[in-house]
């Protein structure tokens, strides 16, 4: 699943990786990996 970040649209877009209890890991295209907190924060579904 590709997704975005709504407040940190310079990460580019991100694969998912996993998603446990909440805690969604996602490898960005210019930062990397990193975790989300899914209850916090709403990733934009990025469709094609």
């Amino acid at each position: 699943m590709l997704v975005r970040h709504p407040d940190r649209p310079d990460w580019g877009i991100g694969q998912v990786q996993s998603s446990i209890n909440g805690r969604i890991t996602v490898n960005f295209e210019q930062t990397g990996k990193i975790v989300v907190d899914g209850r916090t924060i709403a990733l934009q579904l990025v469709v094609d």
